[in-house]
C-alpha cells in the first residue's frame, strides 16, 4: 500500500483519458452525429462543438433528448464509436514513461469504465497507473470533485502533492475543487476557447511539453 504522500513535493501526476491521452475527438464526434441522426436530432459539428463538454448528460440536455431516451442514447453512441480505433495523442507513450519514472501515476475520467479498460489494455497501459477512475466510481461527474477525490483517497495522497492533466474546462474545475493543481492540454476536442477563458496556470499546446513543466514543479 503506498505510503502517504510529503504535501511538500509532487509525488504524483493523474491524467484525463480521451482528449489527453487518447485522441478519440474524431471518434467521438462521429458517434455523437450518427447517433443524433438515429434519434432524429438535426445537430452538425457546429452544434456539437457549441455545446460540448466531457459529461455528455449536458450534452443530451442541450440537443433537449428527453431522458426517458438517454439510455437509448448512450447505447447507440457506444455501438457506432466501436467501429472507430482511436489512437493515442502523439508523444503519450514517452512521455507517461518519463513521467512513470519520477511520480505515480493515476487516471480520472468521465469515460465508462468497459471502454476505457479495454482501450488500456490494448495499448498495453493498463499497469502505468495506480488507479482508474472512470464514469460511474461517483455519483457525481466532472467537474464535482468527486472523482479526483476517489483517486488521490485509493493512492493515498494529498492534494497539494499531486497534479491533473486534461484537456477541458472540466477538467480545470474538478482540480480546483479537490485541491490539485492543473495542468491544461490544448487537443482536439473543441474546448480550446474554454480553456483559454478560464486562464490555467499552464496551458500546453503539446503533451510533449508537460515533462518541462513537472521538472519546473520539483
Amino acid at each position: 500500500m503506498p505510503k502517504p504522500s510529503d504535501s511538500r513535493s509532487l509525488q504524483a501526476v493523474l491524467f484525463d483519458w480521451d482528449g489527453t491521452l487518447l485522441d478519440s475527438a474524431d471518434a467521438d464526434s462521429s458517434a455523437y452525429l450518427a447517433m443524433f441522426r438515429e434519434l432524429g436530432i438535426p445537430w452538425g459539428l457546429r452544434e456539437l462543438a457549441t455545446h460540448y463538454t466531457p459529461n455528455w448528460h449536458h450534452v443530451y440536455r442541450a440537443a433537449r433528448i428527453p431522458r426517458s431516451k438517454w439510455d437509448v442514447a448512450d447505447k447507440l453512441w457506444a455501438k457506432h464509436y466501436t467501429h472507430h480505433k482511436p489512437k493515442l495523442v502523439p508523444g503519450t507513450r514517452s512521455v507517461l514513461a518519463w513521467v512513470a519514472r519520477r511520480y505515480q501515476l493515476g487516471l480520472v475520467t468521465s469515460g465508462d469504465r468497459v471502454r476505457v479498460l479495454r482501450q488500456l489494455r490494448y495499448f498495453g497501459l493498463t499497469r502505468q497507473f495506480a488507479t482508474h477512475v472512470c464514469a460511474g466510481d461517483t455519483p457525481q461527474k466532472k467537474p464535482h470533485p468527486a472523482p479526483l477525490r476517489l483517486a488521490l483517497k485509493q493512492m493515498c495522497l494529498d492534494p497539494r502533492a499531486c497534479v491533473y492533466v486534461g484537456d477541458s474546462p472540466h477538467d480545470l474545475e474538478m482540480s480546483k475543487r479537490a485541491g490539485v493543481r492543473a495542468i491544461a492540454v490544448i487537443g482536439r476536442f473543441p474546448t480550446e476557447a474554454g480553456l483559454r477563458a478560464a486562464k490555467p496556470e499552464f496551458l500546453l499546446d503539446s503533451l510533449k511539453e508537460l515533462p518541462a513543466v513537472l521538472k519546473s514543479l520539483e
